[in-house]
């Protein structure tokens, strides 16, 4: 039997019930922060050697020796080729919209001259080299690797160095496949807290990166918070979730089966639907009953949904909006007759599926946007992984002779102040030059 908690808005003590079923700690307790440590600093002492010990103990098959551990290009390129033609295309169809959406992301560089001539602007340059994490535990994740990597390239990245856990020894075909499509430039069976070490302090057969991207398990997230600060990281991610807000017109089937879709990744993902008819949340409990024994991983999904699933009824529209906003969903579907305008009034979501028709799942493979989202109530304050992720910005200042006497005398004025006399005299020599005056005495 399908277990799923049902809340009302209007209930005494729903805002405790409501965030006791947000609540998720991404970074987990001492035990599991201990481990990392141990592990970071095992790579960072002992480095590939420890990669050796770490891929023995925890992915349970031996490489011979630590170039092992690398997955050739030609490995990629087979993997690839040995696809069937339904794969093939799946990718490639795949790959050419992330890739087209993310084209549109592209920061550029711009400039302009004040009347003095001043040139003030901003340079837009790629990073150098980004590691990018597939997770390869309970699934594989080809789509994943297309999520990461193709907003890299489109930035100018000219290297990405790819992890993924092997248990067993064991690869996916698709996910090399993915890596080849995608233009990986070096890929490692090497996964957990141990590949994010060698991603941020190098070894000899695994290069330091600038930037970590991608989501794991709580190791893995663990470690990528610990890191940060040497390198930069996309975002902690934590469970995925999902959060529909219905007007009780779409089939009841499509949105239990929404549910699921996110439910099935594991059994801390959430999976809550939002309505003001009461009517339909029976009937989507009843479709979910209905389901439920036909999903291969009924187990996981109905753990998932047992645990942090909800069906919620509130008053009407403007309530659900308001609630939406509040859980900052990382999936948001507005399954309503006219989503443009609701959408509108959405401040908080990762990535927002308007209308009956947009299954969550189209944005997890193929619709464009990245599947790289804010988890845990962080996209309040945080977006979507793209293209200006693996871009930076620098500033661009060139003053012309009249606007180093007009700056430098602010620039003076302000850092005397502050008590700083050499600040106040470096703007003021070039000032005194550009204003074509005797130099000040240096008193």
């Amino acid at each position: 039997m399908a277990e799923i908690s049902r809340l009302s808005a209007s209930d005494e003590g729903f805002d405790r019930q409501l965030e006791a079923l947000m609540s998720w700690e991404s970074i987990s307790d001492r035990q599991v922060q201990d481990t990392v440590d141990t592990i970071l600093a095992a790579v960072r002492d002992r480095g590939d050697q420890a990669l050796l010990d770490y891929t023995i103990r925890f992915d349970g098959w031996e490489p011979e020796q630590a170039t092992d551990l690398e997955i050739p290009s030609a490995r990629l390129e087979q993997a690839w080729q040995g696809l069937p033609a339904s794969q093939r295309q799946a990718l490639t169809l795949a790959a050419g919209r992330i890739r087209d959406y993310a084209e549109h992301q592209k920061l550029a560089g711009w400039s302009y001259r004040e009347p003095d001539g001043t040139l003030l602007g901003q340079q837009v340059t790629p990073l150098d080299r980004v590691g990018l994490y597939v997770p390869g535990g309970k699934a594989a994740y080809p789509s994943s690797v297309l999520m990461n990597a193709i907003p890299a390239k489109v930035a100018g990245v000219p290297e990405l160095i790819m992890v993924v856990p092997t248990p067993g020894g064991d690869v996916n075909e698709l996910v090399l496949a993915a890596a080849h499509i995608a233009g990986v430039t070096r890929a490692f069976a090497i996964g957990g807290a141990q590949a994010v070490a060698a991603l941020a302090y190098g070894t000899a057969l695994v290069p330091p990166v600038d930037k970590i991207v991608g989501p794991g398990n709580i190791f893995v997230a663990t470690a990528k918070r610990a890191v940060f600060g040497r390198v930069g990281i996309d975002m902690i991610a934590g469970p995925s979730e999902i959060l529909i807000l219905c007007d009780g017109q779409t089939d009841p089937d499509w949105i239990a089966m929404d549910l699921f879709s996110q439910a099935e990744h594991d059994e801390d993902a959430q999976a809550i639907l939002v309505a003001w008819d009461p009517d339909y949340l029976d009937r989507v409990a009843a479709s979910i009953e209905r389901l439920l024994p036909t999903m291969e991983r009924h187990a996981i999904i109905a753990k998932a949904l047992k645990a942090r699933g909800a069906l919620i009824l509130v008053r009407d529209l403007d309530e659900a909006v308001a609630l939406a906003n509040r859980v900052a969903p990382e999936h948001l579907e507005l399954s309503v007759a006219d989503p443009q305008p609701l959408a509108a009034r959405i401040r908080h979501a990762g990535a927002i599926f308007l209308g009956r028709h947009t299954a969550e799942a189209v944005g997890d493979y193929c619709a464009g946007p990245n599947h790289v989202l804010p988890t845990s109530r962080t996209a309040r304050f945080s977006s979507p992984l793209g293209v200006y992720d693996f871009q930076k910005r620098s500033s661009l200042i060139m003053a012309s002779p009249q606007g180093a006497a007009t700056l430098g005398q602010t620039a003076a004025v302000l850092a005397r102040g502050e008590g700083l006399t050499a600040h106040a005299r470096s703007a003021e020599y070039r000032g005194v030059a550009g204003a074509d005056v005797e130099r000040p005495a240096d008193v």
